[in-house]
């Protein structure tokens, strides 16, 4: 059962790992299109819309990365959400009460701090290196 699994089980899992890692990306492009023809029939670039657009190139990167290693780049979906906090804290200010804005302040700060761990963490503890990483 185990050579079974090893021969078609994880082949499986990684076919369908890519299917859908081609249909994030497919997404992703067809939201920046959205977009940029919103940009186009506004005729106006808005820092709402910039900020959206460098969200969805994170969410490309990351999915880019992910196809080449085959690991997950943990800090990459922390980006992404310390940028879409800064995006609605930006958009939605004026609107919001003192306590949210101390919400997203503290939790982008939180977002932050665990990149610096994360990275502290690769540099000065890394994980051995295995054979299949050479």
């Amino acid at each position: 059962m185990g050579k079974l699994y090893i021969r078609y089980g994880s082949k499986s899992i990684k076919a369908i790992e890519y299917f859908v890692l081609i249909i994030i990306a497919i997404a992703t492009m067809v939201a920046i299109g959205q977009e940029v023809v919103h940009i186009i029939i506004m005729r106006k670039v808005a820092l709402e819309d910039l900020l959206l657009l460098f969200i969805y190139l994170e969410v490309l990167a990351m999915v880019a990365n992910y196809a080449e290693s085959g690991k997950l780049p943990v800090r990459m979906p922390l980006y992404i959400a310390i940028v879409a906090l800064a995006r609605y804290l930006i958009l939605d200010m004026k609107s919001m009460d003192d306590w949210r804005i101390f919400a997203i302040a503290v939790s982008t700060l939180v977002l932050a701090g665990t990149v610096i761990v994360i990275r502290w963490g690769q540099l000065k503890l890394p994980y051995p290196r295995n054979s299949d990483d050479l």
